[in-house]
């Protein structure tokens, strides 16, 4: 059995995910799983496929970075399936299809993601030079604090006899946040 696992970091990514899923139905894929989480994050519907699978089946993705971030964590679940007796099909690896199965898979899978984390490493190293170089011209701020902005509002909706939990839904902000906007209402 196929078994096609789509990834996307966050909501926002909803066309990539969309993208992915279209081509792992048109690979055949029997079962789908998809999530907005980021790579380093628990992936549940990740360990879903993995455990779903069975010996003789295949966990396909459309590429590496939507399994793993590096070249140690993509072959940490390469063993977990092989383990099981299941193969990794990667839909667009260097233009091919690249399946375990075959030597030759394996090695254009190592050869490929070793080059897809160097491009990540490169790729935030460029990412910390443009930050320090707009922070030193004082033009990068950093995000503004959303929370803090809605510290007011959270205190308001306390005192109506709200939960933390009902304020941090009701503002979309998290639980820790409601916590310090209250914290800061009782400081001297």
């Amino acid at each position: 059995m196929l078994i096609g696992y789509a990834r996307t970091s966050t909501i926002e990514q909803e066309a990539g995910l969309l993208a992915q899923r279209r081509d792992l139905e048109a690979a055949a894929c029997e079962r789908l799983y998809a999530e907005h989480v980021s790579s380093i994050a628990p992936r549940e519907q990740l360990k879903a496929a993995m455990d779903f699978a069975r010996e003789g089946d295949t966990l396909v993705v459309t590429k590496v970075d939507r399994l793993a971030r590096s070249t140690v964590g993509l072959w940490d679940i390469v063993r977990e399936l092989d383990r099981k007796g299941v193969a990794l099909r990667v839909l667009n690896l260097g233009g091919e299809t690249v399946d375990t199965r075959s030597a030759t898979g394996r090695l254009i899978l190592n050869i490929f993601s070793g080059f897809a984390q160097f491009e990540r490493e490169m790729m935030l190293e460029r990412q910390r030079e443009g930050i320090a170089k707009a922070k030193a011209e004082g033009k990068y701020t950093g995000r503004k604090p959303t929370a803090k902005l809605k510290a007011d509002d959270a205190r308001a909706l306390h005192r109506e006899g709200k939960t933390v939990t009902e304020i941090a839904k009701a503002l979309g902000i998290g639980r820790g946040s409601v916590y310090r906007a209250l914290e800061l209402a009782v400081e001297p």
